[in-house]
């Protein structure tokens, strides 16, 4: 299974008023990623809006704090998909500080939504099978069942 990875830096707009990186940034971090993983598939968002009419549409984000991050460090963020289905995905997040610390685990559940009516909409065959490379291999045997 391939995973998206990248680097951010902790600025200081990143840090709330106890010190560390702000929860809400953590959710900004997921979005630069969810848009990266949809690039690495061949699938950018506006691809998908454009040519499939569908929106990548989020219905949940989850978060759980294992430990902070502060001025001046550098987190490395992974992204995967944990499950997918016909008109949904999982997507994990992981943050690592320098150390290689686990700092914050996260999932985001996302929808298709066909364009014009607003509904969920299955992805064709071709569409799933590009996300393959990314959902993990224990989920993928669960996933895009019939």
């Amino acid at each position: 299974m391939k995973k998206v990875i990248f680097t951010e830096n902790v600025h200081t707009y990143h840090i709330d008023f106890a010190g560390h990186v702000s929860n809400i940034v953590y959710i900004q971090w997921m979005e630069i990623g969810r848009l990266k993983l949809l690039e690495a598939i061949g699938m950018p968002v506006h691809e998908i809006i454009e040519k499939l009419g569908l929106l990548p549409t989020l219905i949940r984000t989850e978060a759980r704090y294992h430990k902070q991050l502060f001025l001046g460090d550098t987190v490395r963020i992974e992204v995967w998909l944990s499950r997918l289905r016909h008109v949904s995905a999982n997507m994990e997040f992981r943050f690592y500080n320098c150390n290689d610390e686990l700092t914050v685990s996260g999932t985001q559940t996302g929808l298709f939504i066909d364009k014009k009516s607003h509904q969920p909409t299955p992805l064709d065959k071709k569409s799933l099978a590009s996300f393959a490379e990314y959902l993990d291999q224990e989920a993928k045997q669960k996933s895009i069942s019939p």
